[in-house]
């Protein structure tokens, strides 16, 4: 089944074809708040479990500090966008759509199961001057040949499952998967085959963990 093919993949008890390390963060990051530091607090905080990840950072040598800020093309509420060569982009994000680091990596992983074609490969961390702390993924650089008709997006996701629940949201009831802000930039269309280039996935505990 999906769900428990998916629970695996979240829970780490299972390989992945993209995203090991991203895997293997989330895993971290989930047991800290389990058994680790995070754990001996009443209540941890986002700036807790930021704390703990600039340790595993530290540990394993994640830094970034190459950026070249000069291919800069684009930037929205939760990430910029730089090119890196005719075939990739990085993209620095700061998770701020998720209430914990850990939400974010979550939907790394839910977008490379669904969407292969567009996986995110997680190269390392940047902070910057003002003290942000970024994470910096790769994506296949696509380049839309044609507007995006969100008619056929919406009847793309609701033949995989997923029920419109308001404008460019969509939610998937078996699953317990809300995907969101599908909206024709973050969605774009090539030789007629819709890549799905910014996800914003969230995962429903009452409803996935069952």
């Amino acid at each position: 089944m999906i769900k428990d093919e998916l629970k695996n993949i979240i829970q780490g008890k299972s390989q992945v074809g993209y995203g090991e390390l991203i895997q293997t963060i989330a895993l971290y990051l989930r047991r800290s708040k389990e058994t680790g530091t995070l754990a001996q607090a009443k209540q941890h905080s986002k700036k807790q479990e930021t704390e703990e990840l600039i340790k595993y950072i530290n540990t394993h040598q994640l830094w970034v500090c190459d950026i070249n800020f000069d291919a800069f093309i684009s930037e929205g509420a939760e990430q910029k966008v730089f090119v890196k060569d005719t075939q990739k982009v990085l993209k620095l994000n700061d998770s701020i759509y998720y209430e914990f680091w850990e939400d974010y990596f979550h939907n790394l992983l839910l977008n490379n199961y669904f969407f292969p074609e567009t996986v995110y490969n997680l190269i390392g961390f940047y902070k910057s001057p003002d003290n942000i702390l970024y994470a910096l993924v790769e994506q296949k650089y696509i380049k839309a040949d044609e507007p995006t008709n969100l008619q056929d997006v919406k009847y793309f996701l609701e033949n995989n499952g997923f029920e419109c629940t308001k404008n460019n949201d969509y939610y998937h009831p078996e699953l317990g998967i809300i995907l969101e802000d599908l909206h024709d930039e973050n969605v774009l269309i090539a030789k007629g085959i819709l890549y799905f280039i910014d996800t914003v996935f969230y995962i429903k505990s009452a409803v996935f963990w069952l």
